[in-house]
């Protein structure tokens, strides 16, 4: 009977861990986008994550919500820096996300200051 539990517990342990992984590690998408940063946050009650968002479109109609890692740290400067200007943000596209990782499924890899197509001199 030991055995069996023991057997039954390594299994969901494995199974759990390749779903991990391969939520982790296999991106489903991979895309630039543009807009004006209006939020960038770190929020959370037990696992406290960066989460943000850029307005693409003119008074706040289209809203891509993103997520970054905090291994991203010079990402996390740099949109704490470019705060309400207009910025270019590389991504990844996972399958999914856990809760410890952010709130969406849409992790920011870089960011690059952009001039705003809006206001072109």
């Amino acid at each position: 009977m030991k055995k069996i539990l023991a057997l039954t517990i390594t299994a969901i342990i494995v199974v759990f861990l390749l779903i991990y992984a391969f939520i982790y590690f296999v991106p489903y998408s991979e895309g630039v986008r543009s807009g004006e940063l209006i939020k960038i946050s770190r929020k959370g009650v037990i696992a406290k994550t960066w989460e943000g968002e850029i307005s693409q479109g003119i008074s706040g109609a289209q809203i891509f919500s993103f997520s970054v890692l905090d291994k991203d740290k010079e990402s996390i400067e740099k949109l704490k820096e470019y705060q309400g200007e207009y910025v270019k943000l590389v991504y990844v596209e996972r399958y999914a996300t856990f809760f410890w990782l952010g709130d969406t499924k849409y992790f920011v890899t870089k960011v690059e200051k952009e001039q705003s197509p809006h206001f072109r001199q």
